[in-house]
């Protein structure tokens, strides 16, 4: 039985909110204890007692959905700041302005910082600094406008260790998405391995097979091991490079070529973007080579299908004008603010003056179909070709210039 790979998700936060939930149930047995030792120097101490009543009541009951970020949704991170910021507004009417002056704590003390907790890890840093600008806001309230240098020390520090602990958490996840789509391709690369090693001991062997006693017996047996090795090509590519397949490269019988054959909705909408190799690999065949980089060559979806029709016009001319026996070879490079594009043959090249000789009398495939696809792209195309060498087209797509398209 083949195994099979399992891409496992780790979660970088769920840590972070587990620690989160003690952290509440702890700061707030610790504020319960605080008011009772110093109960007699409250002013109103039945305001203290009942607030504190409401905020372990609400400790309890929302414990589960600090428990991850699902529960944790804005309607309630916004409650459970109010019901903080309620404490620390209320605590002038419970306890007297002498403590206050002093530095005393406020009703919910460091129950606060949870709340604000709560926030950094949710939505980041700004989240962070969003809730803590209340907190601080309501400390200076009530010390009406001239907060003690301990009551600054503790907002600065609420302040400054949410936004980094917010950060960080940012950071974490950016790095936990990076490695489970590493998970992801190395789990894909090892089963497009294991099936290449088993198409390669079943199919491409009998396909090679056909190949060599087709061209052995010739006739009708010929065609037909032409037509293996060329599956066989592909093949090879689909597992090879994984950008082709099976269902979307057929033959041409009238060209003798395989040809793309993609639907719309493969592709992707207009205003999208597409790789081009996707375009390009099915033109892989015995008689073409394909060279293309290992990473997504996106480009707009229009610019890519006119770029791919002209690597397809080109390769028109190399089976019409340098023979059925021609090789072919495609390279694609992706030089980030370009993309070029090269197709050579090894036909017996263009006189010089053909070309232009082809556009006064009417035929205008370079001039049109290559020159002009490109042209209106932006880009360019250049063709190179020595009398019995070959030709080389090189087309060349700026992608600043697709982009605004």
């Amino acid at each position: 039985m083949a195994r099979r790979e399992r891409v496992v998700r780790m979660s970088v936060e769920q840590p972070l909110w587990q620690a989160l939930t003690g952290y509440r149930l702890l700061t707030a047995l610790y504020a319960a204890l605080l008011f009772a030792s110093a109960y007699e120097e409250y002013g109103r101490p039945w305001v203290a007692a009942g607030y504190l009543a409401v905020l372990a009541a609400w400790t309890l009951a929302t414990h589960r959905k600090v428990a991850g970020a699902a529960g944790c949704t804005r309607r309630f991170l916004g409650a459970d700041l109010g019901v903080a910021l309620l404490g620390i507004l209320l605590t002038p009417l419970a306890d007297t302005a002498q403590r206050i002056t002093a530095g005393g704590p406020t009703l919910p003390s460091i129950w606060t910082a949870g709340s604000v907790l709560a926030f950094a890890i949710k939505g980041g840093w700004r989240w962070a600094g969003f809730a803590s600008t209340f907190v601080a806001a309501a400390n200076i309230v009530i010390h009406g406008g001239e907060p003690t240098r301990d009551t600054l020390h503790n907002v600065l520090l609420v302040w400054v260790a949410s936004i980094a602990i917010g950060y960080v958490v940012e950071v974490a996840r950016a790095s936990e998405a990076t490695l489970a789509r590493a998970l992801e391709i190395e789990a894909a690369t090892r089963e497009r391995e294991r099936l290449a090693r088993d198409i390669h001991d079943g199919v491409l062997q009998v396909l090679a097979m056909v190949q060599r006693r087709g061209t052995e017996l010739g006739g009708e047996a010929a065609e037909l091991g032409r037509m293996a090795g060329e599956q066989e090509v592909a093949l090879r590519t689909l597992v090879s490079t994984g950008l082709v397949h099976p269902s979307r490269v057929s033959r041409d019988g009238s060209r003798g070529a395989l040809v793309d054959t993609y639907e719309e909705e493969e592709t992707g909408a207009d205003g999208g973007e597409l790789d081009l190799r996707t375009l390009l690999a099915p033109h892989a065949g015995s008689r073409v080579s394909f060279a293309e980089p290992g990473t997504p060559v996106p480009l707009p979806v229009p610019a890519a299908r006119e770029l791919a029709a002209a690597v397809g016009a080109a390769l028109d001319n190399v089976r019409r004008h340098a023979g059925e026996g021609a090789r072919a070879w495609i390279l694609v490079e992706d030089w980030g603010d370009e993309v070029v594009v090269t197709v050579r043959d090894d036909g017996p090249g263009i006189p010089a003056g053909r070309l232009d000789q082809a556009e006064g009398e009417g035929r205008m495939g370079v001039a049109l179909s290559i020159r002009g696809r490109l042209r209106d792209l932006g880009g360019s195309a250049e063709l190179v070709s020595v009398p019995g060498q070959g030709t080389e087209v090189e087309l060349k797509v700026p992608r600043a210039r697709t982009d605004k398209r």
